[in-house]
């Protein structure tokens, strides 16, 4: 029986499966993708899972290879510093705007996911803090005005998703705490229109959050060696 949502196509359903497949670690870095299974699993076509597959790696989690087959994206040292470099990047530039023009109603919003990411930290529920936390960063673009940048944000998601998982399985609530305290040092100098305070503070918990992502992959490599 299918239980995907009808408001979805299905090419987006299939690629949200296999991205939380990816992104909570089913699918591990490097592990080839195979249709016939993916396909028989879902009740889906083979040219379904094609198509979800072409959609993630547009979202940078998968790897067609020619004759070859599908490949998760490795999680390396590579991708992480380069994702984390990119996200400063884009998130700065839009706070920036953020800071300058924001209403009282996206200030509201902002502070209203907070909560909820809170209230998800104590009731332990991390898929929902995970969701919350894109919600939370995709409100924070909504003077972003620039096609390019919010398109490339939107495919950075799942995997800035599945390294923010990593980080957890190693660094359990710690790396939730740290979020939280980021999100309210950002609301706090976004409400002060603190444009360089802001800078700062998306600087130094990118590098954080960089770290620990690599902290966790070299504890599972030394484990599995």
């Amino acid at each position: 029986m299918n239980v995907f949502k009808p408001r979805e196509t299905l090419t987006e359903q299939v690629a949200r499966h296999i991205e939380n497949l990816i992104a909570f670690g089913q699918l591990r870095s490097g592990e080839r993708i195979y249709e016939g299974s993916m396909a028989k699993e879902m009740d889906v076509s083979h040219g379904s899972i094609r198509e979800g597959l072409l959609l993630l790696e547009k979202r940078h989690l998968v790897r067609n290879v020619p004759r070859k087959g599908a490949f998760v994206t490795p999680l390396d040292d590579y991708f992480v510093r380069s994702l984390y470099e990119t996200l400063e990047l884009y998130l700065t530039h839009t706070g920036r705007k953020l800071v300058r023009n924001w209403q009282p109603d996206d200030m509201a919003r902002l502070e209203s996911l907070y909560e909820q990411m809170k209230a998800c930290f104590e009731k332990n529920d991390l898929m929902a803090f995970l969701e919350l936390g894109i919600e939370y960063t995709k409100a924070s673009l909504a003077y972003a005005d620039n096609y390019f940048i919010v398109s490339a944000i939107d495919d950075l998601w799942p995997s800035a998703k599945r390294c923010a998982f990593v980080a957890f399985q190693q660094g359990g609530n710690q790396v939730l705490e740290d979020n939280l305290a980021h999100m309210q040092e950002s609301i706090s100098a976004i409400k002060d229109r603190d444009e360089e305070r802001l800078a700062d503070i998306l600087h130094r918990y990118a590098l954080q959050q960089c770290h620990q992502v690599l902290d966790a992959i070299a504890y599972t490599a030394g484990k599995a060696g």
